[in-house]
């Protein structure tokens, strides 16, 4: 069975600004969202990309129905407008009313139900695999932040993380928990991609 208790208060600290961080902590949805904006932008900026999105849409939550509904060149102009929601403001608004569109489709519009009765941690991956923009590392770095700071933990759910899911490890956004690990976490990535690069550059020769 998942281990949840969404009663009580969880803080995250990987927007690195505490309303966007208190959205991200209550808001399954803006969560998954974060996750979906990660890529190609500084973490902070992914992360606090769904309190903003929420503030222009005149709230103070996500609403996958909303979203889904919403008027594709409107919802391209929410994440246009200055300062922007993502570096490709215009295919990341596009990802996450496609996500959207799916949550309505398959969980009636639920993020949380993406996890809430997943039995193992195998099952909750090919769940988020399924997830339209999550690729596999995007699924594995997306359980293991559940498992670590949203006390969502099927059996082996660690396991089916990989190597993000291991105790201790600041491989990504799963274990930032304030700025050191911010910075722990930015420094292994950059020591990643020079390690990839040598290797590419050692193949050539």
């Amino acid at each position: 069975m998942t281990e949840s208790n969404r009663s009580k208060a969880i803080t995250l600290r990987i927007a690195q600004q505490p309303e966007a961080d208190e959205l991200l902590g209550r808001s399954p949805l803006a969560a998954m969202i974060g996750m979906l904006l990660d890529q190609q932008v500084p973490m902070e900026w992914a992360f606090s990309g769904p309190f903003t999105l929420a503030q222009r849409m005149g709230s103070d939550d996500l609403d996958a129905h909303e979203i889904a509904a919403y008027d594709p060149e409107a919802f391209t102009e929410l994440f246009s407008t200055k300062p922007a929601l993502h570096r490709y403001p215009g295919s990341m608004a596009k990802r996450v009313q496609q996500l959207c569109q799916f949550l309505v489709a398959e969980y009636d519009g639920d993020a949380s139900a993406v996890w809430s009765d997943a039995g193992t941690g195998a099952e909750l991956l090919k769940r988020l695999k399924a997830l339209p923009g999550f690729g596999d590392q995007k699924a594995q770095i997306f359980l293991a932040l559940l498992g670590k700071q949203l006390d969502v933990r099927p059996t082996g759910w660690r396991a089916a993380a990989g190597p993000y899911g291991e105790a201790g490890s600041h491989r990504s956004v799963a274990d930032i928990t304030g700025p050191d690990s911010l910075a722990k976490v930015r420094a292994q990535k950059q020591e990643a991609k020079a390690a990839a690069k040598a290797a590419a550059a050692a193949k050539k020769r």
